[in-house]
């Protein structure tokens, strides 16, 4: 009797397991994707005069992109669990296309040695906090709360700071950043693993939320490397 037990109990953890290990190898191969279609993009509008003065040229194209930016990801996170997973996917391409198009700019700022090294920074530090957060047993989410808080503080502050232009507020907000997206990172991890654990009613359930998990990564990793590159950007 113990032993069925016991047979049971192990049977159930090797399933967990196996849940966790094909739902994150979904989310992160689907974040790796983005990220790719995100930088190829904009490296081939940067190399494009014509382009990047449709672009960032003309401020009502600019502006317009980034709005549109904004109100995808939020319908997309809305939205997902009543829209069909490829439907999840193409419109989370779109948005990483589209977030390619409006970073076409950092290359008319930054040098590209400094864009690429900049970028192996943010992949380690980025995959050095998704380790911590999946292997780690303390719980994190005290620390993503008040990374969500402190996000809004900065959010708010970088529109303050539109007006002000001060320098040393520049700066805080950019360590802060930095700080907010590496304790996000580690969270978001352990949370994914959380609802990898508690298991999918179905396959499409899964994949609509790989696609979810996906779409979360990759905000805390554009957004380390965006905060990192005023860091070690080296500007042209």
């Amino acid at each position: 009797m113990n032993n069925s037990i016991g047979n049971y109990s192990q049977n159930s953890i090797e399933i967990s397991n196996s849940n966790v290990s094909v739902y994150l190898t979904k989310v992160y191969n689907w974040m790796a994707v983005a990220l790719l279609a995100t930088g190829l993009v904009a490296y081939f509008v940067a190399q494009s005069e014509a382009a990047l003065q449709i672009i960032v040229g003309n401020k009502i194209i600019f502006y317009g992109l980034l709005i549109s930016e904004f109100l995808l990801v939020m319908y997309i996170a809305k939205r997902i669990h009543n829209m069909s997973a490829y439907n999840a996917t193409m419109l989370f391409l779109i948005y990483a296309i589209l977030n390619g198009l409006t970073f076409s700019v950092i290359f008319l700022i930054y040098t590209s040695a400094s864009i690429s090294s900049t970028f192996l920074i943010t992949a380690g530090t980025f995959g050095a906090m998704s380790a911590y957060g999946y292997f780690t047993k303390t719980d994190l989410t005290k620390l993503g709360s008040m990374a969500m808080m402190a996000l809004i503080g900065i959010i708010i502050a970088s529109v303050v700071n539109i007006f002000l232009q001060s320098s040393m507020m520049h700066w805080i907000i950019t360590y802060l950043g930095v700080a907010i997206f590496i304790g996000l990172t580690a969270y978001d991890t352990q949370k994914l693993k959380a609802i990898a654990q508690k298991g999918f009613d179905n396959e499409e359930s899964m994949e609509k939320s790989a696609i979810l998990g996906a779409l979360t990564l990759y905000l805390d990793f554009i957004n380390l490397f965006l905060f990192l590159l005023r860091i070690f950007g080296s500007r042209k």
